[in-house]
């Protein structure tokens, strides 16, 4: 069922890297929280610019958008992967006792940090009951060959509710044959995927590059949000290359690049709203909204 026949909202804000906001009704959903301040954490290369993470700070809208957090959804953090879990964001979770959805793995390691964990079942084939609505987890391929071996491969996530668009988070994945297959047959009314081009200084990619973005949104029929863009020194791809490629593929029209601090509306069609004082004033509708 498409965004447009479901009629509730649902705003999505992108923080910095993979970590951003979903709201839906009541809910405000954090999602793989990285708040250390800017080049706190440590760089993710040995050889060459050996640049400190994260390369920007988290937009000026961020404090007060935090506020009103009232879960948090983590889809991987063990193995070194503070760009989706930091010493910062485990911090401000225990200190509030936010609620933190996260898979049969990762609950031992966070519940031993004091986190306020609820854990998901250990399956993947069947939804999970997740705030009115249900949640599928979907499994995800953190590198190919010997640089895969080393990664903690994590899940991506099918939140579905029944009076708003259905939102697939994909976590840190490559493009495999079963996200490929997931898309087709589940076709998400939005998703939103890792787009950096992660590398270490061996192997290939680890997340979504330019070419798996594009792949994905000729695959998908619903809107694709692309993140992990521009925050983490090993995520080589910019937002001003992946909008060109999307315009020369023709799928710019439905693939959504949100600045830090931007969110994006989803109704009969997104709106797109800046936050952030140090941006430019470009908030406004997309072509097509109602607004």
């Amino acid at each position: 069922m498409s965004a447009s026949s479901r009629g509730l909202i649902m705003n999505i804000q992108q923080l910095r890297n993979a970590t951003l906001l979903v709201e839906h009704g009541r809910h405000r959903i954090l999602v793989d929280p990285m708040l250390a301040a800017k080049g706190t954490l440590p760089p993710l290369r040995v050889f060459g610019a050996r640049q400190r993470n994260p390369i920007v700070e988290l937009p000026a809208s961020a404090a007060t958008a935090l506020e009103s957090v009232t879960h948090c959804l983590i889809t991987h953090c063990q193995k070194g992967h503070f760009d989706h879990l930091d010493r910062a964001g485990k911090r401000w979770l225990r200190e509030r006792q936010i609620p933190v959805i996260c898979t049969p793995r990762d609950a031992p390691y966070l519940a031993e940090r004091g986190l306020n964990v609820q854990p998901l079942p250990a399956r993947h084939a069947q939804p999970s009951p997740f705030l009115g609505g249900t949640l599928h987890t979907v499994p995800c391929v953190h590198g190919r060959g010997l640089v895969g071996r080393f990664m903690e491969h994590g899940v991506g996530y099918l939140i579905e509710w029944p009076d708003a668009p259905s939102l697939y988070l994909a976590g840190d994945t490559v493009l495999t044959p079963a996200v490929r297959a997931f898309v087709r047959n589940h076709q998400p009314d939005i998703s939103v995927v890792p787009a950096g081009g992660a590398q270490f200084d061996l192997g290939g990619d680890i997340i979504m590059g330019i070419e798996d973005v594009i792949a994905f949104a000729g695959l998908s029929s619903g809107w694709v949000i692309a993140n992990h863009l521009e925050a983490i020194s090993h995520c080589p791809v910019t937002r001003a290359a992946l909008r060109a490629a999307a315009q020369k593929a023709g799928v710019d029209d439905r693939l959504l690049i949100p600045d830090d601090g931007e969110t994006l509306t989803f109704g009969t069609a997104p709106v797109r709203q800046h936050h952030d004082a140090r941006e430019s004033p470009r908030a406004g509708c997309l072509e097509g909204s109602t607004e």
